[in-house]
C-alpha cells in the first residue's frame, strides 16, 4: 500500500538465561529438535550438562531412588544420567520371569525353577565406541552371563543354561566359572591370566564395545581385563544379560564413550 512502511526489525536473541527457563518446561525429543534451530540454541543446551535444563528434565524423567541412591555414582552430570536412563534395560525385551525395578536400571528375577532368564537394554549399537557398568547385587547361581546379543538372541530358555553366547548372536562372559561363550560354544577363559580371580557381588564390570574394531572388553575395578571377543558382526548389538538364581538382581549403567588410557 502506497505510504506504508516496513515494520520494525527484532535485532538480537533472547538471552541465554531465558532460553533455559522455556526449555526447562520441555521433554527430551523437543529439546533435541531445539538443538537443530541454530547454534546459539545449541550452546545453550549443550555448553552445561549440569545446567537447570537438564537437572530439571532428569528430576522428572528418573526415580527418585535411582538420583538418592550410589547406582548413578560414575555418571557425573544430568544429562548424562538422562542418557544412562535412555539406554537402560527394556521392559519390554526381556523374559517374563524378570522385571525391571521401580530406579529404571536394576532387573529383578523372579524365583522360577528350570529357567535362565535374560534382558536387553532398549537402544543397540552398529556404530562408535561405548562402555556401560553391569554388577550382581544377588547370588550368581550355576551360571551369570554378561555381554552382548542381536535383536534375534533369546532372552529365555528352559534349565539353567549360559543363555547368553547359547547362539550365534549373542556373546558372553560367565562369572562363575569365567568362560567366554558364543555359538553354543567355549571360546577359552577369560581373563587370560593364572588363578584368575573369582566375580565379588556387587563388584562392578565394566563392558567396553568398540563397533569400529568389532571388539568387546571388560574392565574391573578399572584394570583393563582385556579384549573378549574379535571379529563382531556388522549388526545392532545391545547390551544383555542373562541370570537363573531366583531372587538375584543385575544392575546396568551406561556410562557412554569409554576414557582411553
Amino acid at each position: 500500500m502506497a505510504g506504508a512502511t516496513a515494520p520494525p526489525q527484532v535485532s538480537g536473541r533472547l538471552p541465554a538465561r531465558v532460553l533455559e527457563l522455556v526449555f526447562s518446561y520441555l521433554e527430551l525429543a523437543e529439546l533435541r529438535s531445539c538443538a537443530l534451530v541454530c547454534k546459539h540454541w545449541y550452546r545453550c543446551l549443550h555448553a552445561d550438562e549440569n545446567s537447570d535444563v537438564w537437572r530439571i528434565l532428569c528430576g522428572r524423567t528418573l526415580a527418585e531412588e535411582a538420583l538418592r541412591t550410589d547406582i548413578l555414582c560414575n555418571v557425573p552430570t544430568y544429562k548424562a544420567k538422562i542418557r544412562a536412563f535412555q539406554h537402560s534395560f527394556s521392559s519390554n525385551d526381556c523374559s517374563r520371569n524378570v522385571y525391571i525395578k521401580k530406579n529404571g536400571f536394576t532387573l529383578h528375577r523372579n524365583p522360577i525353577a528350570q529357567s535362565t532368564d535374560g534382558a536387553r537394554t532398549k537402544i543397540g549399537f552398529s556404530e562408535g565406541r561405548h562402555a556401560w557398568e553391569v554388577w550382581w547385587e544377588g547370588p550368581l547361581g550355576t551360571v551369570a552371563v554378561i555381554g552382548i546379543a542381536t535383536k534375534r538372541a533369546s532372552m529365555q530358555c528352559q534349565g539353567y543354561v549360559a543363555l547368553l553366547g547359547s547362539d550365534d548372536q549373542s556373546w558372553g562372559w560367565n562369572l562363575v566359572d569365567n568362560n567366554l561363550l558364543h555359538n553354543g560354544e567355549v571360546n577359552g577363559s577369560f581373563p587370560q591370566c593364572n588363578n584368575a580371580p573369582k566375580y565379588q557381588i556387587g563388584e562392578r564390570i565394566r563392558v567396553i564395545l568398540d563397533m569400529e574394531d568389532k571388539t568387546l572388553a571388560f574392565e574391573r575395578g578399572y584394570e583393563f581385563l582385556g579384549v573378549a571377543f574379535r571379529g563382531l558382526p556388522k549388526a545392532c548389538l545391545y547390551p544383555a544379560v542373562s541370570a537363573v538364581y531366583g531372587n538375584t538382581e543385575v544392575t546396568l549403567i551406561y556410562l557412554g564413550k569409554p576414557l582411553d588410557g
